[in-house]
Order: structure tokens, then C-alpha cells, then sequence
């Protein structure tokens, strides 16, 4: 046995022996297999990179290049192709074996997990929360919403919703011209109405002009007769024939819900989707507060 196995074997030991000594100092609880399976990996790792340093460099000091030289080189520097270390190839397969093992036996995936519990407090409370709110009145729903509001909408739109002036969407305005003709040009295919998606460039030019300047200042007064194209699903009055649409005349909780839960692209980029963070009971609090906005 030469020197650099002594030493190898020496260090492997020192490695092992401090495991255990840590294991001791803290008292970890070895009924645990989950402990038992972490303390044995720690000094297979130990015995294995011990091993495996020893025999490369052994290997290292006795082994010649040998093979077959492949036919690109780097500035002289080429490489043999020759076949992966079976020491390598081995410990690989194996640590991928075991990590499925791992995963599907050693420690399987419908075990206790803290996010899982969490996750199922939260369904719980909020079927608690909706059960108690399912019929707050006004005033109750629009103190809620204000506080979703400051919480979740007021970082872009700011807390007086106006949209930090111009840079996400103008609650206080509900719509500006440019924001309509932005919808005219580009269209619609996220909210998800049953009517579907609304196709870009329904209008263009002076037509495209007059109504965005009718919607935006609140369809009062006469209606360009180019906003046939948009009654055809928004309705004569504009309010989303029940739903069918979005309602472009007015805030109304089946528009919240739905930017709600499917985001929105935006001047300062794509709202995300908040379908996991409110309950009904909340967006319709929400929708409830954003409509007492006013400029």
C-alpha cells in the first residue's frame, strides 16, 4: 500500500468521523430513515471521492495518452476519443438511479411537505372567508377592495388609481382616447368572453378616431356610425350584451374578474394573472372599490 492510499484513507476516515461527530452534537433523531439515508450518503460520498481521487491520480501517473485522435484540434491541442471512464460513467448511472429511488420511495413525493400544508390552510380559510362575506353589503365590500387595491393594484396604477400618470391604466379616466385606439389597432385575445377574440383593426383612419373619442368620453352625445363594427358584440350601449363582451362603457365585475384572472398587456408591460391570490368574494370587492374611482 503506497503512501497517497494511506493518506486517501486517512482523510476518508477523518470525513466519516467528523460526520458522526456532527450527527451526536446535534442530537439528530436516527428513527428518522430520511436522517439514516442522509448520514449514509455523507460517507458514501466520503469513500467514494477518496477512492476515485486516489485512482485517477494514480492512473495519472502511470497511464499514457493512448486512442484515437479526433480530427479537430485547437491551436495543436487535440483530443482521443475514447470512451468515458467506466468509474465515471458508473457513479453517474448510479446517483441517477438512486434519485429516482429517492424521490419515488426514499422520500416520495405525497409525503408532508410545509407548502403543501400551507397551501391547504389557505383553501381553508378562504372557503371560511367566502362563506362569511357572501353577502357583505356595499360598504363592506368597497373597504375590502381598497385594501386589495393599496395591496395589489396601487404598485402600477398607484393608490389613487390613476395610473401613475399614464404609465399603467387610468382608473379615474376608465379609458383614455389612445388606450381605445390601441385595443382598435391591435385587438383583443385575452380576456377570455364568450364572443371570443376581438380582431385587430376593426377600424382604421378617421372612423378608428371617432370612436375612440366617443368611448373614451363616456358614449355621450351622437354615435359615429362607425361604431356599428363594435355593437356587433359590445352592444348598442356598449355594456357587453350580458356579458357576451367586455363592457366598454362601464366598470363592471365580469370585467375586473376576467382581467383578474387572465392579466392584461399594459403600457408598462403584461399584468399578471392574480387568479391565485383572490376569491370571488375579494374580486367583486375589487370591481366594487374600482368604480368609486373618480378623476
Amino acid at each position: 500500500m503506497n503512501a497517497l492510499m494511506i493518506k486517501g484513507l486517512l482523510f476518508a476516515a477523518v470525513l466519516i468521523a467528523a460526520t458522526i461527530y456532527v450527527v451526536k452534537s446535534m442530537n439528530i433523531d436516527l428513527s428518522d430513515p430520511i436522517n439514516i439515508i442522509t448520514i449514509i450518503g455523507a460517507i458514501a460520498i466520503a469513500g467514494l471521492t477518496v477512492g476515485v481521487a486516489i485512482k485517477y491520480i494514480n492512473q495519472m501517473k502511470t497511464d499514457t495518452s493512448g486512442g484515437k485522435l479526433a480530427d479537430e484540434n485547437w491551436d495543436g491541442i487535440g483530443e482521443y476519443l475514447n470512451e468515458l471512464p467506466s468509474g465515471w460513467a458508473y457513479s453517474w448511472l448510479g446517483t441517477a438511479i438512486w434519485a429516482m429511488w429517492y424521490m419515488i420511495s426514499g422520500y416520495p413525493v405525497n409525503a408532508f411537505s410545509q407548502i403543501g400544508q400551507y397551501n391547504e390552510e389557505v383553501k381553508a380559510y378562504n372557503t371560511k372567508f367566502e362563506a362569511v362575506h357572501k353577502n357583505a353589503d356595499t360598504a363592506t365590500l368597497q373597504q375590502m377592495g381598497e385594501s386589495i387595491f393599496l395591496v395589489q393594484c396601487a404598485p402600477c396604477h398607484g393608490t389613487t388609481g390613476d395610473g401613475l400618470s399614464g404609465k399603467a391604466h387610468d382608473f379615474t379616466t376608465r379609458m383614455s382616447k389612445a388606450q381605445v385606439l390601441d385595443v382598435i389597432e391591435k385587438g383583443s385575445n385575452q380576456l377570455g368572453y364568450p364572443m371570443g377574440a376581438m380582431p385587430p383593426m376593426m377600424a382604421t383612419g378617421q372612423d378608428a378616431e371617432d370612436i375612440a373619442a366617443y368611448v373614451a368620453g363616456g358614449m355621450k352625445g351622437e354615435q359615429p356610425a362607425a361604431f356599428a363594427a363594435c355593437a356587433s358584440c359590445h352592444g348598442a350601449d356598449g355594456k357587453g350584451m350580458n356579458g357576451m363582451a367586455a363592457n366598454i362603457a362601464d366598470y363592471d365585475e365580469a370585467l375586473i374578474t376576467n382581467v383578474v384572472k387572465n392579466g392584461k398587456k399594459g403600457a408598462l408591460g403584461t399584468m399578471p394573472a392574480f387568479h391565485d391570490r383572490m376569491t370571488p368574494v375579494q374580486i367583486k370587492a375589487l370591481a366594487t372599490y374600482i368604480k368609486t374611482l373618480k378623476g
